[in-house]
């Protein structure tokens, strides 16, 4: 693959972005790994991300932070409050978010990875 160095930010422990690192090094991808509790600068990335992509799509709803939200904060976290919800929730963000330098990919599926091979 030419393309050029992308950003994945993500956790450590999480075993999907892992995946998502090892495929991307086999591809020989110049991957550049951001932790988003420790290392990502959420109150510029969130609203960037969000704009791209949606709230939607970029909320974790299968994630154990989902579940602990009141309906409350569900609603805002998918409604104009998003933004003040994920960056006080990192985990919270669908993993991985991975930045190609020209559009921002979610979570590691079939419809990202084909993206990341074109």
């Amino acid at each position: 693959m030419s393309a050029g160095p992308l950003t994945l930010y993500g956790l450590k422990n999480c075993d999907t972005c892992k995946k998502a690192l090892n495929a991307l090094d086999a591809a020989d991808r110049e991957t550049a790994f951001v932790d988003i509790r420790e290392e990502a600068d959420l109150q510029r990335l969130v609203p960037a991300w969000l704009k791209s992509v949606g709230a939607e799509k970029l909320v974790n709803k299968r994630s154990t932070t989902w579940r602990n939200l009141s309906e409350d904060e569900k609603s805002a976290a998918l409604g104009p409050d998003a933004k003040s919800v994920l960056i006080a929730n990192p985990t919270l963000i669908k993993r991985p978010v991975i930045d190609t330098g020209s559009e921002i990919l979610v979570g590691w599926d079939s419809g990202s990875q084909q993206a990341l091979q074109a």
